[in-house]
């Protein structure tokens, strides 16, 4: 439908505020990350804080003879180790600037200071044995020089051979134990654990986290408004109808093509009805685990009883309401159908809360089961259809507010050049608009622009490098020509906008038509469709007496009007007023067709008849035109993109333009060359 603008003062004035939405509330997740950033540090600092650096190490000879008797020493302290006395040797700082030979110890230890020994030799027996060493060793300096200072230290440290053999060990456990059980938990309810795999995915919309969405950013879609505006009063003002003896309806189904606005209107109910709003979808339901869906099911109730008044959105319901015993494969899911018997019973059951509403969206209700349709759980089928006219304006109208476009953009004119467009179809045009702008190094988006979009989306991009060898182009003009003339002598055929040959996306020509918005059609209409659109083959077999592969799209489109007027809308003569449609869907999973093998012979032929039947006849035209069928794919040949003007230079004034000033265009269609 159209994107979440707000409207406010600002609005009013001429500025425009971003959108940005709460997010909404939930509870903090325990994430396994921080789990190993924790063992990680703690690994670190143990390294750190408990290993201490000696230096290098020396033998004592060495170590009396240049570092004692040569008056360097600072102070010596000594740790017992088993049978050894380790010594550590700090040497004076102005020996160390001065003297090269200290420059080969290391001075620093693991943290880069310069607080460490410089060496430290290993002296067997006690520290008394060592003293009395050092003192022998120091008779021997000058008089008046001050004795070495030799102290003695216990480096045993309890604590970090608690941490490393006990803490270390198991953090390291419990780190893995958590990552198992994520694996395990493979994606479930809670982030991935696999102790809350059957709690409800739900996002909870509140007071704290309330969806800015209302119903005056949803353009068009009145009816459906009108619908659901009514379930948003009943909660807002439930003594109003309770008064009367009215009940609240239980749920409500969003039924439309896919990009209608089903979503965007269930958001606008979250905005307005200023109750707690559940909003998950269908396939949230689903695990791979026996029992989850239904477990989820059942405590999304909970909550949401637990939240009464509330609403409860469910997006792409036919995940999980897929009539049972239906399913596209021989044998039945039982958890699906577990998780959708559990979601008939929460809805009308014993013990059912009725303050809380279900609203459900898909476009495929068809699929769905009929005790999940029934009165009493979902009372209500919204259907939210393409947009006409009128709505596709209002929605351009909302689309192109925060583009900078150019002052005389007519929104009514894009809504008739976009016929069969939805409304997220339409917010893709105006996004496609100001990129093609932005292209082309415009300052604002002007009409050509939103042309080129919808040329873009409908037929692809343009491939101009294409290589084409003169005789294919000519064939290709001869095509999309034939289709051009057909149309424009058959009353009832789309008028065509424009023809081109430059090949588009996977077609080498196309044809751009703005046919009539019809509630019904009549057999005559359809027929002088099925005719243009056999006009390209027909024009390749008069002028070239031959055909080709290139009216391939064509033959499909023709071939589903011809069966579609056969076996659908009983418009057939010989078969009679019989149709083989079936609108439960039922008849798609059945082996045998609903008739017998001699009426299927007569369908085939039947279909046949009606196509050759248009072929001839468009065969037929062309033989009448084939001058002004030559003139149009040589000026086509020249120019590779026509107009309706020029078609009218060629042939005239169009006898037929009811259809183009209805205000009531239909689809644009690109035809295969």
């Amino acid at each position: 439908m159209n994107d979440n603008q707000n409207t406010n003062e600002n609005n009013k004035q001429g500025k425009r505020l971003p959108n940005i939405p709460k997010k909404p509330q939930k509870g903090s997740k325990f994430n396994i990350f921080w789990v190993y950033a924790a063992i990680i540090i703690a690994i670190i600092a143990a390294q750190f804080l408990f290993t201490t650096d000696s230096g290098k190490e020396v033998k004592y000879d060495t170590f009396e003879s240049q570092m004692l008797l040569t008056g360097d020493v600072d102070r010596i302290v000594a740790y017992q180790t088993e049978d050894l006395v380790k010594a550590e040797v700090y040497i004076k700082k102005d020996s160390l600037d001065k003297k090269p030979q200290y420059k080969a110890y290391r001075s620093t230890n693991s943290l880069g200071m310069s607080s460490g020994p410089t060496v430290y030799f290993t002296y067997g027996g006690k520290f008394a044995d060592l003293r009395a060493a050092l003192a022998e060793s120091q008779k021997a300096l000058p008089a008046g020089r001050k004795a070495i200072t030799f102290s003695s230290e216990n480096r045993s440290n309890p604590l970090a051979s608690w941490f490393l053999s006990i803490i270390l060990p198991v953090l390291l456990l419990i780190g893995f134990w958590i990552f198992m059980m994520r694996r395990m938990g493979g994606g479930a309810g809670g982030g991935g654990q696999i102790f809350s795999i059957g709690k409800s995915k739900a996002t909870l919309f509140d007071k704290e986290s309330q969806v800015n969405i209302t119903f005056n950013d949803v353009a068009g879609l009145e009816e459906a408004k009108t619908e659901v505006m009514e379930i948003v009063d009943f909660l807002k003002n439930p003594k109003k109808y309770t008064d009367l003896g009215g009940k609240i309806p239980k749920g409500a189904l969003l039924v439309g093509s896919p990009g209608t606005g089903k979503t965007l209107l269930a958001k606008a109910v979250a905005g307005e009805a200023q109750v707690p709003f559940f909003s998950l979808s269908g396939s949230d339901f689903v695990e791979m685990f026996v029992g989850v869906g239904a477990s989820r099911v059942r405590d999304l109730f909970k909550q949401a009883k637990d939240k009464s008044p509330c609403i409860i959105f469910i997006d792409e319901i036919d995940a999980i309401g897929r009539a049972r015993g239906k399913n596209g494969v021989m044998g039945g899911n039982d958890e699906r159908e577990n998780t959708l018997n559990q979601l008939l019973v929460e809805m009308d059951g014993f013990g059912t809360n009725t303050h809380v509403i279900i609203l459900a969206a898909t476009n495929r209700a068809d699929v769905l089961d009929k005790a999940l349709l029934r009165a009493g759980r979902f009372d209500r089928q919204i259907y939210v259809d393409l947009p006409d006219v009128i709505e596709r304006k209002q929605i351009f109208e909302v689309h192109i507010t925060p583009l900078k476009k150019s002052e005389e953009l007519d929104t009514e004119f894009l809504a008739k050049q976009t016929p069969g467009f939805s409304g997220a179809d339409i917010a893709n045009v105006c996004n496609e608009a100001a990129l093609i702008a932005a292209r082309k190094n415009k300052s604002a988006v002007d009409k050509q622009d939103f042309l080129d979009a919808v040329d873009r989306i409908v037929g692809g991009l343009e491939k101009k490098n294409k290589i084409i060898t003169p005789s294919e182009k000519r064939a290709i003009a001869i095509h999309e020509a034939g289709h051009a003339t057909v149309s424009w002598l058959l009353e009832h055929a789309a008028p065509l906008v424009k023809v081109t040959i430059v090949p588009r996306g996977q077609s080498l020509g196309a044809a751009w038509y703005l046919p009539e918005e019809r509630l019904i059609v009549r057999p005559h209409q359809m027929l002088d469709e099925m005719c243009a659109t056999m006009g390209g083959r027909a024009a390749e077999k008069v002028m070239f007496d031959t055909i080709s592969t290139g009216a391939l799209s064509d033959l499909e489109k023709v071939n589903k009007q011809a069966r579609a007027m056969v076996t659908i809308y009983g418009l057939n003569e010989k078969l009679g007023n019989i149709t083989y449609y079936d609108s439960s869907g039922q008849n798609e999973y059945n082996f045998s067709k609903p008739y017998s093998e001699d009426t299927a012979l007569t369908i085939d032929k039947e279909i046949s008849v009606l196509i050759e039947g248009q072929y001839q006849r468009a065969i037929n035209l062309l033989e009448e035109n084939k001058d002004k069928l030559i003139q149009l794919a040589d000026i086509l040949i020249e120019k590779e993109v026509l107009f309706k003007d020029d078609l009218e230079e060629i042939f005239g004034k169009r006898l037929f333009e009811n259809q183009g000033e209805s205000g009531n265009p239909g689809h644009i269609t690109p035809v295969e060359a």
